[in-house]
């Protein structure tokens, strides 16, 4: 089987924000769509990265969560207000209402869900994630969920992360945008 080729339909005007809890797949799946969207692919965790040259576990240790969730913001801020892309964010982005209000205004946001078993084998495989480093990462991850599902049900499209490869959620991600192709035009300007 070869790789999936561009959906020849789907001409995204804006950028498509893939929002959701750490290790469903945001990254996986989002350097996939991209090119089926004939998109660049940005990671926020890595912009963010590459701005403050130190890791996010890093950024975490040495200044705390709500200075990352600021240079966060910015850094999201600074995508969303550029050309279009597929844009992978962190886990805990929509916790930020100025952060939710530009995604919501400028791209098309798509929640990938899965359950908390399968975020928990997937986020705990390697010892990146700073808000799991604790002695409860199960317990960690349902607060987490509970706190951040309203912000997530916002999105414009869910998608249930699938099993097997990645591919079968860029695929499911692909239909979703095709029965909605009004999402991916350029918003209109409202009256004033």
């Amino acid at each position: 089987m070869g790789q999936a080729r561009k959906h020849p339909d789907l001409v995204s005007e804006r950028p498509v924000v893939l929002v959701g809890m750490m290790g469903v797949g945001k990254t996986t799946v989002g350097r996939r769509l991209a090119p089926r969207l004939d998109l660049p692919f940005f990671d926020a965790d890595q912009e963010i990265e590459k701005a403050a040259g130190m890791s996010v576990s890093d950024l975490f240790a040495a200044h705390g969560e709500q200075s990352f969730r600021e240079g966060e913001a910015r850094v999201i801020k600074r995508l969303l207000e550029g050309p279009p892309h597929v844009l992978a964010t962190g886990g805990g982005a929509v916790t930020n209402p100025e952060t939710r209000a530009l995604i919501a205004d400028l791209a098309v946001s798509i929640w990938i869900k899965a359950d908390v078993e399968t975020i928990l084998k997937r986020a705990t495989r390697r010892n990146t994630r700073p808000l799991l480093q604790n002695d409860d990462p199960r317990e960690t991850l349902i607060r987490l969920m509970r706190e951040r599902e309203p912000f997530y049900a916002a999105a414009d499209i869910h998608i249930d992360s699938q099993p097997g490869p990645h591919a079968n959620t860029v695929d499911m991600i692909i239909e979703a945008l095709s029965q909605r192709p009004d999402l991916l035009a350029a918003k209109k300007e409202s009256a004033r």
